[in-house]
């Protein structure tokens, strides 16, 4: 390989950035291939074990990347092939070319642990079983390779490949450290991704575990939608909550606790709670009930940002159906008339939670048309980090619109199915719906 110092630092400096600059292992794998050919190699291969299987991730030729997306067949419990053997060692394999090889390639034995050799020592009925009969190497006369297994904590977790494809810069024993260290660092790198992704997938089942059951509301018709960000790292505290007061009147929510992770979820089920509690027996307005809220989560919870819009439908009455909310540091709900009519609820706006609970609120109440529909959100349906907060507001108006006559769940159906294409934040979604006097 004949790397002088700093060409080796560098490399190394590249590898560590592209492992970790991706939560994904195939692409931060992909990303590696690339990087090590042509500088350390004529062509590299990336293999991970999941579940049983082998599968190659990805290939580089001269700088060319090629993805095999599919799998390369079950992993067998004992076989002699060249990459099986790796994976149950320890250390990294140097392979030449050797004319009379089956494979087209000599393995060093001695680079072979005998507990290794012995465990995979099979019959030749077995191997006419297995799968990977084919090997995934193989070399021109003049060839050379290093395999090295991707290992944590004893874990096989896949295989780096490199290999010279001609006589002038032969691999040798003196490349093996090498390319250990760097496979040291890929397999550090997937165990990393794989163990965010359990923490993720456990996050996102307790965030959606308490996302609640809409209540019947009789003539009024309620529906709601949860995505998570496409690309998040973590979960994030956005909810909607909608319930019956003590007296029957339906409230609504929506809200986003600060942070994205697991911590934020739950904080987020904590707030829930505690604003149902508060908010049960209806002896209060909206602004004093978040007020309450503001107050209580000081006292037990510290500093915890939150945004948040509390309503109460109330009526309908002589002049129908009216909305009182206030509104603590959230984006404003939305309003669609049954004939396309967009305005936002701009009223009621107070500081959001966790800032100063001594700070004022008030409610705000509208009237709401026949066959009108209200939007309740969270900022990732409007928030994109290339573009002012004006453009999506304007944006949300226009779907929402052209959705005029649509039922409350098509409302949000159709309008995560456009989000999910660029949402960069989590989005919870609360349609209301009033009956429409004319039916």
């Amino acid at each position: 390989m004949r790397l002088e110092i700093h060409e080796y630092l560098s490399v190394l400096s590249e590898v560590s950035s592209a492992m970790t600059s991706s939560l994904d292992a195939d692409t931060a794998l992909r990303r590696l291939c690339r990087i090590l050919v042509p500088r350390l190699a004529d062509w590299c291969a990336a293999d991970l074990v999941e579940e049983g299987t082998i599968r190659r991730v990805s290939v580089a030729t001269s700088g060319r990347p090629t993805d095999q997306p599919t799998g390369i067949g079950p992993l067998p419990p004992e076989t002699e092939h060249l990459l099986l053997r790796l994976l149950r060692a320890s250390d990294p394999l140097l392979v030449r070319a050797c004319a009379d090889s089956p494979d087209g390639a000599a393995v060093r034995e001695a680079a072979i642990p005998e507990a290794a050799v012995r465990e995979t020592a099979v019959r030749e009925a077995a191997m006419r079983e297995a799968p990977l009969r084919e090997a995934p190497l193989r070399l021109p006369p003049e060839g050379s390779a290093i395999v090295a297994p991707l290992r944590v904590r004893g874990n096989a977790l896949g295989a780096l490949t490199l290999a010279r494809l001609g006589p002038a810069t032969p691999l040798t024993d003196a490349d093996l450290p090498i390319v250990e260290d760097l496979a040291h660092r890929a397999a550090l790198a997937v165990e990393n991704t794989r163990l965010y992704g359990m923490q993720h997938e456990m996050a996102t089942r307790l965030q959606h575990a308490m996302l609640p059951r809409l209540p019947d509301l009789g003539p009024l018709r309620l529906a709601a939608a949860y995505l998570p960000a496409r690309e998040s790292s973590q979960v994030g505290g956005d909810w909607y909550d909608a319930f019956r007061l003590s007296d029957g009147t339906p409230a609504l929510v929506i809200g986003d606790v600060e942070g994205h992770d697991i911590t934020a979820a739950t904080q987020m089920g904590e707030v829930r709670n505690m604003l149902r509690a508060l908010a049960f027996d209806g002896r209060e307005g909206p602004s004093g009930i978040v007020s309450r809220l503001d107050k209580v989560l000081a006292g037990v919870g510290g500093r915890l940002l939150t945004t948040m819009v509390l309503a109460r439908l109330e009526g309908p009455g002589a002049g129908g159906w009216r909305l009182r909310w206030v509104n603590a540091g959230h984006p404003a709900p939305l309003l669609i008339t049954r004939d396309g009519g967009t305005r936002f609820l701009e009223a009621g706006r107070s500081a959001l939670l966790g800032l100063d609970p001594l700070l004022p609120r008030e409610d705000a109440v509208a009237m709401l048309p026949p066959g009108s529909t209200v939007l309740f959100y969270t900022d990732g349906l409007i928030e994109r980090r290339t573009e002012p907060l004006e453009r999506g507001m304007t944006r949300l108006r226009r779907r929402a619109g052209a959705l005029a006559g649509a039922d409350a769940q098509t409302y949000c159906d159709e309008l995560v199915t456009v989000a999910d294409t660029a949402n960069e934040d989590d989005i919870a979604l609360l349609a209301l719906q009033l009956p429409d006097d004319r039916s």
